[in-house]
C-alpha cells in the first residue's frame, strides 16, 4: 500500500472521531468529494494483513450504526469486497485474519434484522399478478388467459411473501454463513441505485470468483487466485443475479455478462432451479443495443419497455361505420377517375333522353337502343327493340332483360334499380 493512500485513510479515521453529532449530516454529504478515499479503502480491505484493516472495519460499522442513510450507503458500497475477503479467507482455512470483517458483517446483519425497539423485523414482498400490467410485463404480450372460475376468483388478489423473523448471530458457522450473507446481499440490492461503478464492478468480480473457483472454467477466466471450491446456496445466487442485472443495465456490460454466465454455469452444475429460472429470464430479456446505449455517467436505472396502460380507442379503429364510409369514399374516387359506379340506372327507351347517372340512350343504325352499364369496370349491354315483335315475344324479352339486370350488384350488396318506360 502506498504511503499516500495510507495517509488518506489515516486522515479519514481521525476526522470522524472528533465530529460532534450536529455535524454528522454535513460530513456525510462531503464524503463524495473525497475522490482518493474510496480506492484507498478498497486496497486496505484487499490486504488482509494490513494494520489499518481493523480500524477501517470499526469505523465502517460506526457509520452504519449512526443511522445516517448516506453513511450507511457509504459502508454498503464495500459489501461485495468484504464478502469476497471473508469467503476467500474461509476457503483458505485462515480464519484469524478475518475476525474484524466477520464482526463488521455480523454487526450490520444484527442491526438490519431488528427495528428501533429491538424487535425482529418481518419483511414483506408483494408478488405482482400476471393479469395486471407492471413495469416488467403487459398482459397482452403473454397471450389470452382463460377466464375460468378459479382465475376470476383470484383476479385482483395480491400474493404477499414474508421473510423473517431472523435470528441474531454472534459468530459465523458453516450452517449460518450463507444465511447471513444472503440477507446482507438483500440489503445491498435495496440500495443498488446509490452504488458507485467500483462497487458494481466488485459485485461482478465476486460473482465470477465464487462460482468458478475450483471448476474447469477457472482456467478459461485465467483467474489464478484461490482454487478451492466454495459452497453456495440457490438463494445466494439469486441475490447475486439481481445485482448483476442492475450492473448490466448501467454500464458494466462486459463484467456483468461474464458474471451472469458464470452464475448460470454454477447453477447448472448445482441444479439450482431458482437461480436458473431467474438468470435465464434476465439473459433472454436483455438486448445488446439497449445495454450499449447506457453510459456509466448517465442516470442509473434498469431499462424496460412500458406501454400505455390507460384504456383508449385508436383513431384508426375499424368499425362498421368506418367500413361504410370507406366504401362510399372509394366509389367517389372511382367516379372522379373516370370509373362508373352506378347505384341506380333508369332505362327510358329509345328517345335518347339522358339517364340520371349521366348515360344516354342513343339510337343505332339498326334502330336498337343500348344502355351501357359498367359497374366495377365490367361492361354489359341491354338492348330493347320495340319493333318487329309481337306482344308475347316482347314481354318475354323484357322479362329476360329484367332478370339479367337484377343480377347486377354494386359492392354494397344492393340490387341495381331499373325503371322501364315505353
Amino acid at each position: 500500500m502506498l504511503a499516500m493512500d495510507q495517509g488518506v485513510v489515516e486522515e479519514w479515521l481521525s476526522e470522524f472521531k472528533t465530529l460532534p453529532d450536529s455535524a454528522v449530516s454535513n460530513y456525510a454529504a462531503s464524503l463524495k468529494d473525497k475522490g482518493a478515499l474510496v480506492p484507498a479503502l478498497y486496497k486496505v480491505i484487499r490486504e488482509n494483513y494490513s494494520d489499518l484493516l481493523e480500524p477501517v472495519c470499526h469505523q465502517l460499522f460506526e457509520f452504519y450504526r449512526s443511522g445516517e442513510p448516506r453513511l450507511q450507503r457509504f459502508t454498503l458500497q464495500f459489501l461485495p469486497e468484504l464478502l469476497w475477503s471473508l469467503l476467500s479467507v474461509s476457503a483458505a482455512r485462515d480464519p484469524h485474519t478475518s475476525g474484524c470483517i466477520e464482526a463488521l458483517l455480523l454487526g450490520i446483519y444484527n442491526l438490519e434484522i431488528a427495528d428501533k425497539d429491538g424487535q425482529s423485523k418481518i419483511l414483506s414482498f408483494t408478488v405482482p399478478s400476471l393479469s395486471k400490467p407492471s413495469v416488467y410485463h403487459e398482459p397482452s404480450t403473454i397471450g389470452s388467459m382463460a377466464l375460468t372460475e378459479g382465475a376470476l376468483a383470484n383476479h385482483g388478489l395480491s400474493r404477499v411473501v414474508y421473510s423473517g423473523p431472523h435470528l441474531q448471530r454472534e459468530t459465523f458457522t458453516a450452517q449460518n454463513r450463507f444465511e447471513v450473507l444472503t440477507f446482507l446481499l438483500l440489503c445491498y440490492n435495496a440500495a443498488l441505485s446509490y452504488m458507485t461503478s467500483s462497487s458494481l464492478q466488485s459485485l461482478c468480480q465476486l460473482s465470477s470468483r465464487v462460482c468458478i473457483c475450483g471448476y474447469p472454467r477457472q482456467q478459461l477466466r485465467r483467474y489464478k487466485g484461490i482454487s478451492t471450491r466454495m459452497t453456495v446456496t440457490s438463494e445466494f445466487l439469486v441475490q447475486l443475479i439481481t445485482g448483476i442485472h442492475y450492473a448490466l443495465c448501467n454500464g458494466e456490460v462486459e463484467l456483468g455478462s461474464k458474471a451472469l454466465d458464470d452464475v448460470l454455469y454454477r447453477a447448472q452444475l448445482e441444479l439450482f432451479p431458482e437461480a436458473l429460472l431467474v438468470g435465464n429470464a434476465i439473459k433472454s430479456s436483455l438486448h445488446g443495443q439497449a445495454l450499449k446505449s447506457n453510459t456509466k455517467q448517465g442516470a442509473r436505472s434498469i431499462q424496460v419497455e412500458i406501454t400505455p396502460t390507460s384504456s383508449r380507442i385508436s383513431r384508426n379503429a375499424v368499425t362498421s361505420l368506418s367500413i361504410r364510409g370507406h366504401r362510399w369514399k372509394r366509389h367517389d374516387s372511382e367516379a372522379s377517375l373516370g370509373g362508373v359506379a352506378i347505384p341506380e340506372i333508369s332505362v327510358t327507351g329509345v328517345s335518347g333522353e339522358r339517364m340520371p347517372n349521366g348515360d344516354s340512350m342513343r339510337p343505332r343504325h339498326d334502330g336498337r337502343a343500348q344502355a351501357d352499364v359498367e359497374p366495377l369496370g365490367a361492361a354489359s349491354e341491354v338492348s330493347l327493340d320495340p319493333r318487329g315483335h309481337d306482344p308475347g315475344t316482347r314481354g318475354q324479352e323484357i322479362r329476360r332483360q329484367k332478370s339479367v339486370i337484377q343480377n347486377l350488384r354494386v359492392p354494397d350488396g344492393k340490387g341495381i334499380l331499373f325503371s322501364l318506360e315505353g
